[in-house]
């Protein structure tokens, strides 16, 4: 007892103050309605106060007394009082603090806590809201997949996410994995399978930097092309209907929703209610073009959605696979100067294309690759058949096929091949996201009519390039080849930026300019 009451009147003297603690750590004035009384919460003021004190002193002294810290450690030694307990809830806590802890404690109650820094979001502005659409929209067109097209099964090619049955290595023109029977318009069972295990996937629409409609739009249109107009047109009016009552289409109007169509825009761009008209009014739907529609080809005239390559046979798991690939190209034997893989378009007489046969065929430098037969090893069906033309090649001529664009460019660049087209539309002015701006480095133009009209050679124009410059074209071809595949929707081991990845960014991009008002924006 005599030791505290010394201690306290220590305290006292220092600092004017009387010092009285209950001993359960409670604030007697405040149980008894006592005045004067120091509280705990007080403490650290006072401790503050004292230090700032003798702080003062030491340096109007440190002239005189030659060493600081010495004069520090005095001056502490002077001013330590007892201190009560600190209320933590055990028993260490209730006991007393030493006198000598002062100044450590004082330093403590003036320094701030150390502040946390969150991680960094890795998908701030890349979050994707994806609807859960009623299956009538998208699996149950595939359930249903013997319907889905008048002249052959399309089971098998839905089969695997949309990439089709798995294929061997084919004699040694494929690698060992990751190749696949894919039917060229099965894309938007593809993008639907590899948006589900996209890592940035939310289901909080506010966050989104975009919201994705897995639709299987071509699919539906495939099946009723040779029926009703009303028909083809049911399912689409009926999801246009489906997305106005949710909250999420009203936010914008549809103008942050994306979609993808795996067909050309001619499939999709009816104008009128004739049964003979080709196609469906999907585009012209005033809601869906609020939207940004992923397609295999826009259209020359409207460009208000994104082409992106045609899927191919190559589905690879990792960049490990696509280098591989790469690399095997890269050492692949052309024997051939140029090469042409198709059939005669009896119904397009006035195309470039009967002149591409005849010059071909005439040609000892050039692979011509008739598609005659409806399957067997001549059969432009049989991936095996046509990537061994391509990759034994230096040039792949790609003129129009039904339309502007033909899915064999990319299976061209997919084999090394360097493309040949005789008309800007079948590239240039299509997949300005997924191929260099300067075609010159990848591809060689020769315009149709000049060929149709007989005043140029297709291979004395190939010859001419140096091939020092047919070397670095193929190179350029082959870097492309990441940016025009889809890798397999299944794997969890993609660490590549693939078509999917590119083609999502883009949409992100125009929302974004959306969003802000962006004139650019609102006229793309």
């Amino acid at each position: 007892m005599a030791s505290r009451l010394q201690t306290d009147e220590e305290a006292k003297k220092l600092t004017g103050f009387q010092v009285n603690f209950h001993k359960d750590g409670e604030d007697a004035a405040d149980r008894h309605g006592g005045g004067g009384v120091l509280r705990p919460s007080r403490i650290c003021h006072l401790a503050l106060l004292s230090t700032a004190f003798w702080a003062f002193v030491f340096f109007l002294h440190s002239g005189t007394q030659g060493d600081g810290v010495g004069v520090v450690s005095v001056l502490f030694k002077q001013a330590a009082f007892s201190l009560p307990p600190l209320l933590s809830g055990n028993a260490a806590g209730r006991g007393r603090v030493p006198p000598t802890q002062l100044p450590a404690l004082a330093v403590q109650a003036r320094s701030p806590p150390p502040v946390e820094v969150a991680p960094a979001d890795s998908c701030a502005g890349r979050y994707i809201y994806m609807y859960d659409l009623p299956p009538r929209f998208n699996d149950d067109l595939v359930l249903d997949c013997k319907k889905l097209w008048r002249f052959y099964d399309m089971c098998p090619l839905v089969a695997n996410c949309g990439m089709g049955r798995a294929l061997g290595d084919e004699g040694g023109v494929f690698s060992s994995r990751g190749w696949y029977a894919t039917n060229q318009f099965t894309l938007d069972i593809i993008f639907h399978a590899r948006m589900k295990g996209y890592e940035c996937l939310t289901g909080d629409p506010s966050l989104a930097a975009a919201l994705y409609v897995p639709f299987y739009a071509s699919l539906d249109g495939g099946r009723h092309m040779w029926n009703s107009t009303s028909l083809r047109d049911m399912l689409a009016l009926d999801l246009v209907e489906w997305l106005a009552r949710r909250p999420q289409w009203r936010a914008m109007g549809g103008r942050d929703h994306f979609m993808v169509a795996g067909r050309t825009a001619w499939d999709f761009r009816r104008y009128e209610d004739v049964d003979e008209q080709w196609g469906t009014k999907l585009l012209n739907n005033p809601a869906v073009q609020n939207m940004t529609v992923l397609i295999l080809e826009t259209s020359p005239w409207r460009r208000a959605n994104l082409a992106v390559p045609y899927p191919t046979y190559f589905h690879p798991e990792t960049a490990a696979d696509v280098a591989a690939w790469q690399e095997k190209m890269r050492g692949a034997e052309r024997s051939w100067l140029f090469a042409f893989a198709g059939a005669p378009h009896p119904w397009q007489r006035e195309t470039v294309r009967p002149e591409i046969f005849q010059q071909c065929g005439a040609s000892s430098r050039c692979r011509l690759f008739r598609c005659g037969a409806k399957s067997g090893p001549h059969s432009c069906k049989s991936p095996g058949a046509v990537m061994r033309v391509f990759e034994s090649s230096d040039f792949c001529l790609q003129p129009r096929g039904d339309s502007l664009t033909r899915r064999s460019t990319f299976d061209a660049i997919l084999a090394g091949c360097i493309p040949v087209f005789f008309h800007p539309g079948s590239a240039y002015t299509q997949y300005t996201l997924h191929l260099p701006k300067e075609p010159e480095r990848w591809s060689v133009l020769i315009m149709h009519t000049d060929v149709s009209e007989r005043n140029v050679s297709i291979e004395e124009t190939l010859a001419k390039i140096p091939p020092e410059t047919v070397k670095a074209m193929r190179e350029e071809v082959i870097r492309l080849i990441p940016r025009v595949v889809y890798a397999d929707p299944r794997s969890r081991r993609v660490d590549f930026k693939d078509a999917f990845d590119v083609s999502v960014e883009a949409v992100i991009d125009r929302v974004a300019k959306r969003r802000r008002g962006d004139v650019e924006g609102r006229r793309r």
